[in-house]
Parts: C-alpha cells; sequence; structure tokens
C-alpha cells in the first residue's frame, strides 16, 4: 500500500511543474555564480520546520501532502525545486535506503536517459549522489537534477525540475543545497498499547505487508499515530479500500470477514468442479477450461491453479489472506482515526482468536495468505514469499512469538 500510496504524491509534486520553457531561479538567462543566486533567495522551509532551504524570493511553496516534505515553484510555473524527506524512523512515510529513495523517483517520474551529475555540498549531508535524465508525470515532461543523500536522521531527495537542466539551473541548485538545513523532530505519538504477546501475534499476521509499506512490525498498527499518519491512512484507506469513515470502515470489516475473497474462491471454485473440471487429468485441464469458457491462456492457467488449491486446502484454501488482512484493517482503522486504540485491540483479539485454530502455525497460516494474494493479484507470491522467510531469518523474527500463544486482552 505504502509504495503505491507514497508514488502518487510524488506524481502530484511533477505535475506541478508547468514546463513552458526554462526559467532559472531568478536568474534570467546570464551566468551567475552560487553567491549571486543566493542573495537573491529567500528561506522556505518545511511545514513542520524540520527542513530549510533557500530559494528564489519570488518563487511560491506548493502543498505536496506531506508535513516534511517542501515543493516551491517559480512565479512563471515554470521551474520547481522539491525536496523530500524519508525520516528513517517514527513516520508513516519510510523508506529502507538510499536505493529505495532512488527505485521511487525513477520509478514515479519514469526517468530515462538518466547520468551521473556534479554532486553539490549539502551541510550534514553524506553518502550523496546526483543524477540528471529525463522525466514524465501526468502529462508533463521534461529533465530532472536529483541529489540524494542522507543524514542520521532522514534519507533525502532534492530535485530541481524545468524544461531543460543545463549549468545554470545545476549552479542555482548547488546554491540552494549549500544553505539546507535540518532540524530533527520528534514525531507525535498517541500509541499507548503494551507490545505483549497478544499484540506481537497481531502484529504477525500481516508483518509481511507491514515490512512491504516500510512500517515498523515491532509495533501495534506498524507507525506512530498522529495527525501526519491519520491524514495520510485515510487517504490510503479511501484510495485502496473505499473506506472514508466509521460507517465504511465497519461495512467493509464486515465484508471481509463474512465473505472477503474465499467466498467468491469457493463459489468459482465450485461452478468448475460442477462442470466437470475435476474429471479432467491435471494436463488437460487448462485445454478444458480453454474450451468450455470464454478466457485467455493466461486466464485458464489461474483458473488451473487455483482449482489445484482447492483440491488441496477445501473451502478454506485462501482464508488466511482474508483474515490477516482484516487484522492489518484494524491498525489501519486505528491510525485513519475511525477506531480507537482500545476499539482496534478489542477488535483484533476476536478476529485473531477466530482465525488462530483454522491453522497450525505460522508457515501454514501465511501460506493460505499467499494462495490469496495469487487468487486475488492474479501474479505469483514468490516476492512476498522471500520477505516472510527473511523476516523469519532476522534477529528481531516477528514470527518469534509462538503461534499458539494464548490470546487475551493485555490492555
Amino acid at each position: 500500500m505504502y509504495a503505491k500510496k507514497c508514488k502518487k504524491l510524488l506524481l502530484c509534486a511533477g505535475a506541478a511543474v508547468m514546463l513552458a520553457g526554462t526559467v532559472m531561479q531568478g536568474c534570467g538567462g546570464k551566468t551567475v555564480t552560487q553567491e549571486e543566486a543566493l542573495a537573491k533567495m529567500k528561506e522556505f522551509t518545511t511545514p513542520d520546520g524540520s527542513v530549510s532551504i533557500k530559494l528564489d524570493e519570488s518563487w511560491a511553496t506548493e502543498d505536496m501532502g506531506v508535513d516534511f516534505w517542501l515543493g516551491a515553484q517559480s512565479s512563471s510555473g515554470r521551474d520547481a525545486v522539491i525536496v523530500m524527506q524519508f525520516p528513517k524512523a517514527g513516520s508513516v512515510v519510510q523508506v529502507e535506503d538510499l536505493d529505495g529513495v532512488k527505485d521511487l523517483i525513477n520509478e514515479s517520474y519514469a526517468m530515462t536517459d538518466v547520468a551521473d551529475a556534479e554532486v553539490p555540498t549539502v551541510p550534514g549531508m553524506t553518502n550523496m549522489t546526483a543524477n540528471t535524465g529525463k522525466f514524465t508525470a501526468e502529462g508533463d515532461s521534461g529533465e530532472l537534477y536529483v541529489i540524494y543523500g542522507e543524514t542520521d536522521y532522514a534519507y533525502y531527495a532534492l530535485m530541481y525540475a524545468s524544461n531543460k537542466i543545463g549549468d545554470k539551473q545545476i549552479t542555482s541548485m548547488k546554491a540552494s543545497c549549500s544553505s539546507f538545513v535540518e532540524t530533527p523532530i520528534e514525531p507525535e505519538d498517541n500509541t499507548t498499547v503494551e507490545i505483549t504477546d497478544t499484540v506481537r501475534w497481531f502484529n504477525a499476521s500481516y508483518a509481511v505487508l507491514t515490512e512491504v509499506n516500510g512500517w515498523d512490525y515491532n509495533r501495534f498498527a506498524g507507525a506512530p499515530a498522529n495527525d501526519e499518519t491519520k491524514a495520510i491512512q485515510q487517504e490510503s484507506l479511501k484510495e485502496w479500500w473505499d473506506v472514508t469513515d466509521r460507517a465504511s470502515a465497519d461495512e467493509t470489516l464486515t465484508w471481509i470477514l463474512d465473505e472477503g475473497h474465499r467466498a467468491d474462491f469457493v463459489e468459482n471454485m465450485s461452478y468448475l468442479k460442477e462442470a466437470g473440471l475435476g474429471d479432467v487429468e491435471a494436463d488437460g485441464r487448462k485445454d478444458f477450461i480453454l474450451e468450455n469458457f470464454d478466457v485467455t491462456d493466461e486466464e485458464a492457467q489461474g483458473y488451473v491453479d487455483s482449482y489445484a488449491m482447492y483440491e488441496e486446502f477445501g473451502d478454506n484454501a485462501i482464508a488466511g489472506w482474508d483474515y490477516c488482512r482484516a487484522l492489518n484493517l484494524m491498525s489501519f482503522y486505528y491510525l485513519a482515526g475511525y477506531y480507537t486504540e482500545e476499539e482496534a485491540l478489542d477488535k483484533s483479539l476476536e478476529i485473531a482468536q477466530t482465525v488462530q485454530p483454522l491453522f497450525t502455525s505460522w508457515d501454514d497460516l501465511i501460506a493460505s495468505y499467499m494462495r490469496g494474494y495469487e487468487y486475488w493479484a492474479e501474479e505469483s507470491s514468490a516476492e512476498r514469499q522471500g520477505i516472510y522467510e527473511d523476516l523469519k531469518s532476522r534477529d528481531d523474527n516477528p514470527y518469534a512469538v509462538d503461534y499458539n500463544t494464548t490470546l487475551e486482552k493485555t490492555w
């Protein structure tokens, strides 16, 4: 979830760049030094005050939707500077490392013709690299000069976007970078629950997705509960689940607990069984489906694979997918402010006590989750399976908690 949401925010920043020509930060068409550029700049600061940087005094800030990101564009709307901060801890917006930041920028902006560029001096920043390249985002296209680096507090991407990146733009951006000031802040966190074995069990049930999102599987809900996470989680729930308030949250939860994708799975597999698929030898089932149903070759193979799951594991073949996501939803609902902490924990306990007897171990539950992912996504779960195996090998392995632990109210 996080990856897609973060990409959307990046694209919104790119869409703010109106690429009608090349206008440097207030420097016209002549060559200037960094000192001359700085003389015409003023300080711009992120909404949360954690980062400031100097930009041309005629520029105006743009709402980035994240309190620790800064966006500003020229008065003509032709050029923009974007500062993206990814705190290493205590934030819902996280990446694993600098390579993760680079991958996110390259994918979000459809970067091409990427080439190494001059690395400016940024006070307090280390492990720095810089690139130039062409980008396309929401109908706009142009060029980017991107500087990557990290501090003890966060990873960064500092970007200058324009129709054309040349010496003038790079000189101006270098001047801005030299004025960079970071003021680390301690994020507010309203979560109070003690991390007991019962809460660890909740966390483990959806730790794979927590890891995919870049969150912390050693804390309830994976991220601090504050206004920032509330806003981001509300937007994510709206985008992914059509959940916009307590009523729609409850409606979605009821659906996933009473039906979920497992009901659709059982209905489809039962229909295939009645159609005679179970009487066909395994190597002939794909042809049988293609001959009797209007589906593509890929869809036919998907039904063959799903039917094999159904034969081996029965009606509950993908139940783990629904129940793990239901537990995950409770953490999302809490962060979004639709459930109180105690309400989310109480409902999580109820769900966990329902699912625990259905499976014998974490491997058994997560295997069912993976089968459900493949049915829903119509793609291999190999990547997520790899994440699960990696999590189990870590010193802070979330699956170290006994699967058969007594689940009880500890809050």
